[in-house]
């Protein structure tokens, strides 16, 4: 069983008012097969543990570790990380000119795996994922994220997930800009790539309606750079009832 441990995170971000530090000590561990869930105010530092995790160069970790099965995640670089099974589903999914949506895959599979995949059987997949996710075929001709809808975005950002199976999977705010139709074709296809790969996810999300389509396992409440309160899918009911005043009060 696979297991991502975060310990003591403390990570700090250089602004023009100076260095300041956004996650204040986090401890979170999730193992295969487990849906987490993390919620929160905005600017509380939930989008910052993704792309810490992911290895974007803005974030400095200052103290603290995060372990991939027992090896440190923070002396690996961006594909290594991403080589030793970590995927992140970006908020906002960056365009790629001149990149057709189907050499990213293939090439993202091939660094991957370390070998390309099988033309027949990859092709084979990539249409059955796409047909689940009802994307026209004409999609993998186009350059990455280019022209694409809000929904069309978050589409192939599982549409990548379920190809690349994944350790563990990070999914910051899929949820934000989709409606009721797209949001539901998103979320069976994570419920489709979890059930088939029993990799473990972290949904980062601000509102609790996705979570009537993806069952998080454990709820993480995040206020001011730490977790304030956890516990099972009830706690995201009672955020739905009583918002986050009262952390943020406190």
């Amino acid at each position: 069983m696979a297991k991502l441990e975060i310990k003591n995170l403390h990570v700090t971000v250089d602004t023009e008012q100076g260095t300041k530090e956004i996650l204040k000590g986090v401890d979170l561990v999730i193992n295969s097969g487990e849906s987490h869930a993390i919620m929160g105010p905005n600017g509380s530092g939930k989008s910052t543990l993704a792309y810490t995790i992911a290895g974007h160069p803005k974030y400095t970790v200052t103290q603290g570790e995060i372990l991939l099965d027992g090896e440190d995640v923070l002396e690996m670089s961006v594909d290594e990380r991403a080589r030793a099974g970590l995927f992140l589903a970006m908020q906002y999914p960056v365009e790629i000119p001149g990149v057709s949506v189907s050499n990213f895959l293939r090439t993202a599979k091939t660094a991957i795996d370390g070998e390309a995949p099988a033309l027949r059987t990859w092709i084979k997949d990539v249409k059955g994922a796409m047909d689940n996710l009802k994307m026209d075929s004409t999609f993998t001709e186009r350059n990455v994220n280019e022209g694409f809808s809000g929904g069309e975005k978050k589409r192939h950002e599982i549409l990548q997930m379920e190809l690349l199976k994944p350790k563990f999977a990070v999914l910051d705010e899929t949820d934000s800009g989709l409606d009721v139709d797209a949001l539901k074709i998103v979320s069976e296809g994570v419920n489709r790539a979890k059930e088939s790969n029993e990799f473990g996810l972290l949904l980062i999300t601000h509102y609790t309606r996705i979570l009537k389509y993806i069952k998080p396992d454990f709820v993480h409440v995040f206020v001011a750079g730490k977790i304030a309160e956890q516990g099972g899918a009830e706690l995201a009911d009672r955020l739905e009832a009583e918002g986050y005043d009262r952390y943020v009060l406190a």
